[in-house]
C-alpha cells in the first residue's frame, strides 16, 4: 500500500476527528474563537472598506445560502465567507499564533460559518470543522517558520502567511461541513493551493488591501470545497510535490515534521493567542506595562523620560521612524506605535484596560498624549530578544523629575497560554465590539448560542442575528 501524502494525512486526520471527537480544551477554545471573530466582524462593519466589501457582495446576487454580518439578505456561501473574512481581519484585533505570527481564525471561522449554514450543519459539526481548519492552518504556517532565522519564510518572501495558510485551513473546514470525507478534504486542499494568495507590501508602504486577505482566503476555501463537491480534484502531492505548495511558496525551506508530527494528539488550537487590545500584537506588552504603572500611581505630570525596551526585531514596526511613532496622525497609525501603547496604558481606557474607543484619530492627536509620547524612547533589549518570538515582551521604565525610576516587566503576553483570557473577559471584549450595533438582548443571545455551540442542531440563528445591525453611534464610526 502506497504511503499517504501530506495532504492525505491531513485529510485522514480531519475525517477521523469527526468520529473521535475533540479534547475538551480544544472544543472550549473553538467556542471562544467563534465568539471573538463574530464580535470583530460587527466592530469592523463601521469601516469604509467594510462598506465597500459588503456592497460588492450585495451586488453579485446569486443563490441565497448564508448570511454575512450587516447584510440582511442571504448570499452565496463563498460571498458570505468573503464579507465576514474581510471584517474579521480589518481591525488587527484577531487572534495570533506564535511563533508563526499567523492569524488563523479570521480566515477559517468565516469559511466554516458560511459552509455550515449552506450545508445545514449543526453546532457540533461546526466546532469540529473549525478546530480542524485552525490546526491545518497553524501546522502549514509552522512548516514555513525558520527557527534559526527567527521569522516566517513566508514573510521573508513577501507573502502573507495568514491568508495563504488560512485558505488551506478554511478549505479543510468547508470540505468537512459539506460532507466530503477524507478524499474530499484532500482534494479541497489540492484545489485551494492554487487559490491561496497574499502579498504583504501594504504593511510597508500602505494601502488597505490587507483587509481583503482573509476575505479572499475564506472565499477561496468555500469555493474550492464546492468545486470538489461537483467533481474537481487536486494533486495528492500538492504540498510536498516538485511543483507543490512548499516549493512554490517556501522554495523548499520547510520543516515537514511540523505538518504531521503529533497530528491528532498535540493540538495547537488552545495555544493560539487572543488579542486583549485592538492594536498590533507587538505593542500589547507595552500596554500591559503602562496599565501596571498606572495601578502603581506613577504621577503622569512628573514624567521626564520613558524607556520602552522590546525585542530588536519589532522596533522597525512599533518604533521607527521614532518621530512618526511619537506623533501618530490617525487611530490606525496609533495601533502600530510603541509610544502610543505605553501612554494608552498609563492613561487607561475601555474594554479590558485599553479598547476600541482608545484608538481614534482625535486621541492620536490629543496634546496630552502627544506630550507623553514625546518622552518615549524605543530601545532593543537582550532579555526580550531571548524570549521573542514565542512571546512579544516589553520592559518599561518611567523616570520622573524627582529622580525616581519605576519599571514594569511584561515577559508573557496576556491572552496566551501563560496568561489566558477567561470566558468573561472575552465576553467583555465581545460586548464592547458589538456595542451600538447589536441590542443588548441580541448580543446576549449570540453569546449564549456560541458558548453552547455543541448543543445546537442548527447554527442559522447566529448569522441571521448578526445580519441586521443597528445604525451605530457617531463615536463608534470614528474608530479605526
Amino acid at each position: 500500500m502506497a504511503e499517504l501524502t501530506l495532504a492525505e494525512r491531513l485529510a485522514a486526520f480531519a475525517a477521523a476527528t469527526t468520529h473521535t471527537g475533540l479534547p475538551d480544551d480544544v472544543r472550549h477554545s473553538v467556542r471562544q474563537r467563534v465568539l471573538d471573530v463574530l464580535g470583530l466582524c460587527v466592530a469592523a462593519y463601521r469601516l469604509p472598506t467594510s462598506t465597500a466589501a459588503a456592497g460588492f457582495v450585495a451586488d453579485q446576487g446569486g443563490r441565497p445560502e448564508a448570511h454575512a454580518v450587516g447584510l440582511p439578505e442571504a448570499v452565496p456561501a463563498a460571498q458570505a465567507a468573503f464579507a465576514n473574512g474581510v471584517l474579521a481581519h480589518s481591525l488587527d484585533y484577531d487572534d495570533t499564533h506564535l511563533p508563526s505570527v499567523l492569524h488563523p481564525s479570521a480566515g477559517v471561522v468565516p469559511a466554516a460559518l458560511a459552509a455550515a449554514q449552506a450545508a445545514g450543519a449543526g453546532g457540533g459539526q461546526l466546532t469540529a470543522a473549525v478546530a480542524v481548519g485552525l490546526e491545518v492552518a497553524v501546522r502549514l504556517g509552522m512548516a514555513g517558520y525558520d527557527r534559526k532565522l527567527g521569522n516566517s519564510v513566508f514573510f521573508e518572501h513577501g507573502q502573507h502567511a495568514t491568508s495563504i495558510c488560512g485558505a488551506m485551513g478554511g478549505a479543510a473546514s468547508a470540505a468537512l461541513l459539506f460532507g466530503l470525507g477524507a478524499e474530499g478534504v484532500a482534494n479541497a486542499l489540492g484545489v485551494t493551493a492554487s487559490f491561496s494568495a497574499g502579498i504583504i507590501e501594504a504593511n510597508r508602504t500602505g494601502g488597505t488591501v490587507k483587509r481583503l486577505h482573509c476575505g479572499w482566503a475564506a472565499h477561496s476555501a468555500v469555493t474550492a470545497a464546492q468545486l470538489v463537491k461537483r467533481g474537481f480534484t487536486g494533486p495528492p502531492t500538492v504540498l510536498e510535490g516538485r511543483f507543490g505548495f512548499f516549493r512554490a511558496f517556501l522554495r523548499d525551506e520547510v520543516d515537514l515534521d511540523q505538518v504531521t508530527g503529533g497530528l491528532g494528539e498535540d493540538w495547537s488550537v488552545p495555544g493560539i493567542f487572543f488579542k486583549p487590545y485592538p492594536a498590533n500584537h507587538f505593542t500589547h506588552a507595552a500596554i500591559d506595562a503602562g496599565l501596571r504603572l498606572r495601578e502603581r500611581g506613577v504621577p503622569l505630570d512628573r514624567i521626564t523620560r520613558i524607556e520602552l525596551r522590546v525585542p530588536a526585531a519589532v522596533i522597525r514596526t512599533i518604533g521607527q521612524p521614532i518621530e512618526v511613532k511619537r506623533a501618530p496622525e490617525t487611530g490606525y497609525q496609533a495601533q502600530f506605535s510603541g509610544p502610543y501603547a505605553v501612554v494608552a496604558g498609563l492613561l487607561g481606557g475601555s474594554g479590558l484596560g485599553v479598547g476600541l474607543t482608545d484608538y481614534t484619530d482625535e486621541l492620536a492627536r490629543d496634546p496630552r498624549r502627544r506630550a507623553l509620547m514625546a518622552t518615549v524612547d524605543v530601545l532593543p533589549d537582550g532579555r526580550c530578544d531571548s524570549i521573542f518570538p514565542n512571546q512579544f515582551p516589553a520592559i518599561v521604565t518611567v523616570h520622573t523629575d524627582d529622580g525616581r525610576e519605576c519599571t514594569e516587566e511584561v515577559l508573557a503576553n496576556r491572552g496566551g497560554p501563560q496568561r489566558p483570557l477567561s470566558d468573561e473577559e472575552l465576553a467583555v471584549k465581545f460586548r464592547e465590539n458589538v456595542a451600538g450595533r447589536l441590542t443588548d438582548e441580541a448580543a446576549r443571545r449570540v453569546e449564549d448560542l456560541v458558548l453552547r455551540l455543541d448543543d445546537l442542531d442548527a447554527i442559522d440563528e447566529i448569522p441571521r442575528t448578526l445580519a441586521r445591525l443597528e445604525a451605530g453611534s457617531p463615536t463608534s464610526r470614528r474608530n479605526p
